[in-house]
């Protein structure tokens, strides 16, 4: 599936006005009830399948509202970023959609990737961590979801850090993180990575930032 990325970007913003709140966290449970998330890029469509289980399962609007919002948001632009990784020369798809350990090849190294705002709870500066890759990749290791994309394998982060706090909005602007994405993979070095010791075994990973 290709996906339209400056479609996509237009139906992430539209996410914007809203706040970006859990509510509870992350659980199968709830998984399940807004799986509905991947069969929609439009943003009406699926505030349209929010309204419909919540009345097929009587659950409280405000909370199926935020879980599934937030789970669209996060999906869809992953999505966009994959697919800018994949376009460029010298990266592979991985063959094997189901195997949520690699999203691609590049230069050799099978990587899977995650784009992450830069974490309230980690108690340094951008200035800091930005010069200390290795600190904030073993926390954002050590700190990732329990849930099922929890692993311990190589990564790349696309780490975003908004001047104004608002770090999670841009995950919405696609435009940026794919200046970022070729920036990094246009001068890539294997021997820059770094090499993380986790679970006796050594990971391959990095940050890419977008800063705005």
């Amino acid at each position: 599936m290709s996906l339209d990325l400056v479609y996509i970007e237009s139906q992430l913003k539209q996410r914007l006005p809203y706040p970006y709140q859990w509510g509870k966290k992350q659980t199968d449970k709830w998984d399940n009830y807004t799986n509905f998330i991947y069969d929609f890029p439009s943003w009406e469509a699926v505030v349209e399948a929010m309204k419909a289980t919540t009345e097929a399962y009587g659950l409280n609007k405000r909370e199926l509202f935020n879980y599934a919002a937030n789970r669209w948001f996060n999906f869809w632009s992953a999505m966009a970023v994959e697919q800018i990784f994949t376009e460029i020369d010298g990266v592979t798809p991985s063959l094997n959609h189901k195997d949520r350990l690699v999203d691609f090849n590049l230069r050799g190294i099978d990587f899977d990737h995650k784009t992450s705002v830069f974490p309230e709870a980690y108690k340094q500066t951008l200035y800091y961590a930005q010069h200390h890759h290795e600190d904030l990749l073993y926390w954002l290791y050590k700190n990732q979801s329990q849930q099922q994309r929890k692993h311990l394998e190589n990564r790349l982060f696309i780490v975003t850090y908004a001047e104004d706090g608002e770090h999670w909005k841009l995950k919405a602007e696609i435009s940026l993180l794919k200046q970022c994405i070729q920036k990094y993979v246009s001068t890539f070095d294997a021997s820059t990575l770094e090499q993380l010791q986790l679970n006796n075994k050594t990971i391959y990973s990095d940050i890419i930032w977008a800063v705005k």
